[in-house]
């Protein structure tokens, strides 16, 4: 269990960062020095202890980081400075586990029990109730709806590469491989990184050939700039790297019916995070709406 709850915290911890990141260096910059970093630590580990490149499934684990490194993360980031990192964390979490479930339906024939169908729509039906307008903290109605646009698109993105994940691993299995979640998430960030370098490099080509324009504007004074990178460097170690090497951890030692409703909890551990940096206090009937669809994601993983 201490592996998972690590994992969940560090996942936490994770969701902050990139909220604060985005905010000094704007969403595109933030998440590609992301990646950047946690590309270059986790391909130490992979070249020196894992497998590198090999295995058999590279172009399967590249595939599943374009959809869910890459597009998933990029939605991820342009969510954050609409809807916070509280309600961010939860559209995204919450609804990665029933478009995983809904995906394996149909791409690779797993069935669904009314159970589930009944854990999916009390996950819908909590993360809508958390997502209503609040009085005291309002969010302009168009950008409600774009960050709400983009979280979707984040958890289908979250979904859909995990599911890939389960494609390429059973596709090593298959070729007698045993390929170690290190050099997994290592093959699936350098597809990540692929997507991600395209938006930043038109950044930075738009900048010279024009006016750039803000989005939001980037730190300019040397704190703004260290703390932006302090920022970035706690997202890329709480995430993709240390984060991600516990949930594997966790999964290694402990069956997944007990690591998974451990870190579907991680939309609430975001709360006191969220209150304590952002004076960020969730109404009663958003935390009614979390811990609504918390439950379906625990119930949905233990069915």
């Amino acid at each position: 269990m201490f592996p998972a709850f690590l994992a969940t915290l560090l996942f936490s911890v994770s969701v902050i960062a990139a909220s604060r990141s985005a905010q000094s260096l704007g969403s595109n910059s933030a998440n590609f020095w992301r990646v950047v970093v946690a590309t270059v630590l986790l391909g130490a580990w992979a070249h020196l202890v894992g497998l590198g490149l090999g295995g058999g499934a590279l172009g399967w684990f590249f595939f599943s980081g374009c959809v869910g490194f890459g597009l998933g993360d990029m939605a991820l980031f342009q969510a954050l400075p609409r809807l916070g990192p509280r309600l961010s964390s939860l559209l995204i979490n919450c609804l990665a586990a029933p478009f995983a479930a809904a995906l394996e339906w149909v791409w690779l024939g797993t069935r669904l029990t009314p159970v589930q169908v009944a854990c999916g729509v009390a996950i819908l039906a909590g993360v809508g109730l958390a997502l209503a307008p609040e009085h005291h903290l309002p969010i302009p109605a168009r950008r409600r709806w774009v960050g709400i646009a983009f979280g979707t698109l984040a958890g289908l993105g979250q979904a859909y590469g995990a599911v890939l994940s389960r494609k390429a691993f059973a596709l090593a299995a298959a070729a007698g491989q045993h390929v170690d979640g290190g050099t997994a998430a290592y093959q699936r960030i350098l597809g990540g990184l692929a997507v991600v370098a395209v938006p930043y490099l038109w950044l930075i080509l738009r900048e010279r050939l024009g006016p750039p324009r803000p989005e939001p504007r980037p730190a300019q004074s040397p704190a703004d700039r260290s703390r932006a990178r302090r920022w970035v460097a706690i997202n890329a170690l709480a995430g993709p790297t240390i984060g991600v090497a516990c949930y594997q951890w966790a999964l290694r030692v402990a069956p997944s019916g007990v690591v998974l409703p451990v870190t579907a909890t991680t939309p609430l551990a975001v709360i006191p995070f969220t209150y304590y940096l952002d004076r960020d206090r969730p109404g009663g009937r958003s935390l009614l709406g979390g811990l609504l669809a918390v439950a379906g994601v625990v119930g949905l993983t233990l069915l």
